[in-house]
C-alpha cells in the first residue's frame, strides 16, 4: 500500500520503520529537515519537508494516489487539519492522533464527521496496557490475539519456582496444561524451545494459550494472579488521567504523586476518587511516608525517562510491588533492558502497534493474511497471527507432516472462536487463525514457514 505519514516524532518513525520492513510504499513529512533526511536514508523511505496540513506539500507527498494517511504530530488540531485535507483531497483512508482529553471526550463524533477511519490516544493506549499488567501482577509482558481471546505472557522463573531445571514435554506432563512455552530468553541468547529444552531459574518465557488456561497454569505454580488492590502513581500527566479512571472502574485505588500545585489542583477536580499528594516523587522520605512499602503496584510516570528509571530501581529495592516503568527514549534500550525494572512500557511501541493493526487489517482485505504481528524480545523474535484462506495449501495436513523451517513454532490455532494448542495431529481448516512464533524476519504468507 502507498502510506504517507505525518510527523517524524517517536511514533512516526517507529511506523515508519516497520511499515516499509512490512513492503509498503512509505512517504513521510515533516517540517525538520535533518529528521526527514535520517529517516529516508535509515530506512528507504521518500522524505518531504514542510507542514503536513498544507495542500501543496500533501500533494507533493502524492497522497491524490495514497491508500492511507496517519497524523501522528505533536498537535492535535494539526493532526485532525491533515486528515481532514487528505480525506478530501484523495478519498484516502486517514488515521489521526489525538490526545487532549477534551477532544477525547467527543471523539465518537469528530471521527464521524471528519471520515476518520481510527483516532488513536497514545496516553489512552499505554495506561490501557498498563492496566491490562495490573490485572496480572506477575506477567512481565502481556500481548493479545485473535481479539482478545488469545494471550502472549512474558514471565520471568524465580530462583525457587518449581519450573526450575524442567523440560518442556515435563512441564506439560506435571501440570496437566495447554500452556506452550513459544519463547525462552536466557541472558543473551533467545529460543524457540522444543520439548526436550530444560528450563532454568532467570529465565524469561513466553507462553501463549487462552486467558482462562494461561491464569489456571499460574495458579499451578502458586504464582500470584490476582490484581493488585492499590497503585501509586508518579506523575500527573494525561497517562495517569486515564490510567486512574481505568483502575478506578477495576476497584483498584489510587493515589497520583506530582510536583505540580496547579495540575495537583486540576487532578483533585476531575479525579475525586484518587488521592492525589502534591509533592515531589522523587524524595524518598515522601515517597515512604505515602505507603511506598504497603503499596502492590508503582507506576513511575514522569517527563523524564532517568527519573522514572531511577524511582523504579528505589521502589524494586525497598517494596515486592509490580513495578512498572515508562521509558520514551529508546537510545540505550539495551541498558534499559538489562536492569530490573520490572514491566518497561515504550509509548511509541504501543501507539505504533495498534496503528499497524489496522494497517493489516486493510491490506488483508487486498489479499495479505497478517492478521496481527508483535515484536517481541527487543524486536529479535516475532509472533504473526495468519487467516487461512480456502487456497491455502497447508489445509488438512497434519502438522507433524508439515517440512517447517527451524525456529518457527505452531503456538494456537483459532478454530471458530475455539482455541487450541497443537499437537502432531493437529491440522489447519479454511477460517482458521494460526499463530506463529519465530526468529525469521519478514514473514508475508503463511506458506513462508515451509521449507522451500
Amino acid at each position: 500500500m502507498k502510506i504517507v505519514i505525518v510527523g517524524c516524532g517517536n511514533v512516526g518513525t517507529a511506523l515508519a520503520e516497520q511499515l516499509s520492513s512490512e513492503g509498503h510504499n512509505i512517504t513521510i513529512i515533516d517540517e525538520k529537515e535533518n529528521i526527514v533526511n535520517n529517516i529516508a536514508n535509515t530506512y528507504d523511505v521518500m522524505g518531504i519537508v514542510g507542514n503536513g496540513a498544507v495542500y501543496s506539500v500533501q500533494m507533493e507527498a502524492g497522497v491524490d494516489e495514497a491508500d492511507l494517511v496517519i497524523a501522528v504530530t505533536g498537535k492535535d488540531e494539526l493532526n485532525l487539519l491533515c486528515c481532514l485535507i487528505a480525506r478530501k483531497t484523495g478519498g484516502c483512508h486517514t488515521i489521526a492522533r489525538v490526545s487532549n482529553p477534551v477532544y477525547y471526550k467527543e471523539i465518537a463524533y469528530i471521527k464521524e464527521e471528519l471520515g476518520l477511519s481510527l483516532v488513536i490516544n497514545p496516553e489512552y493506549a499505554v495506561a490501557s496496557e498498563i492496566a491490562r499488567l495490573l490485572k496480572f501482577p506477575s506477567a512481565l509482558k502481556i500481548d493479545t490475539f485473535s481479539k482478545g481471546r488469545v494471550e502472549l505472557v512474558k514471565y520471568r522463573i524465580g530462583e525457587q519456582s518449581v519450573l526450575c531445571n524442567l523440560s518442556l514435554k515435563d512441564v506439560s506432563t506435571e501440570f496437566k496444561s495447554d500452556v506452550l512455552v513459544c519463547v525462552v530468553e536466557r541472558g543473551e541468547e533467545i529460543y524457540i524451545p522444543d520439548g526436550d529444552f530444560v528450563l532454568k531459574a532467570g529465565d524469561e518465557i513466553t507462553l501463549v494459550a487462552a486467558s482462562a488456561k494461561i491464569a489456571a497454569f499460574f495458579r499451578k505454580l502458586k504464582v500470584p494472579t490476582t490484581r493488585a488492590k492499590d497503585a501509586m502513581i508518579i506523575g500527573g500527566g494525561e497517562t495517569s488521567y486515564y490510567l486512574t479512571q481505568i483502575l478506578s472502574d477495576m476497584g483498584i485505588h489510587i493515589k497520583i504523586i506530582d510536583k505540580s500545585k496547579e495540575r495537583c489542583e486540576e487532578l483533585g477536580e476531575i479525579l475525586p476518587q484518587a488521592m492525589i499528594i502534591c509533592g515531589d516523587g522523587t524524595d524518598r522520605e515522601l515517597l515512604m511516608e505515602e505507603g511506598l512499602l504497603q503499596t502492590e503496584a508503582f507506576v513511575s510516570m514522569t517527563n523524564f525517562d532517568e527519573e522514572n528509571i531511577m524511582l523504579s530501581l528505589f521502589a524494586k529495592s525497598q517494596t515486592k510491588a509490580k513495578i512498572i516503568t515508562r521509558v520514551h527514549r529508546l537510545s540505550y534500550d539495551e541498558i534499559i533492558e538489562s536492569m530490573d525494572l520490572g514491566s518497561i512500557i515504550y509509548p511509541k511501541y504501543v501507539t505504533a502497534e495498534t496503528i499497524i493493526e489496522f494497517v493489516r487489517a486493510m491490506h488483508n482485505s487486498m489479499g495479505s493474511n497478517i492478521e496481527t504481528l508483535y515484536k517481541l524480545n527487543d524486536n529479535r523474535v516475532e509472533a504473526l497471527e495468519f487467516y487461512i484462506r480456502e487456497d491455502c495449501p497447508l489445509v488438512g495436513i497434519p502438522l507433524q507432516d508439515l517440512k517447517l523451517k527451524k525456529n518457527i513454532l505452531i503456538c494456537s490455532i483459532n478454530h471458530r472462536g475455539t482455541i487450541m494448542t497443537p499437537r502432531g495431529h493437529s491440522i489447519i481448516q479454511v477460517g482458521d487463525t494460526v499463530i506463529i512464533v519465530t526468529t525469521h524476519k519478514g514473514l508475508r504468507d503463511i506458506t513462508d514457514i515451509l521449507e522451500k
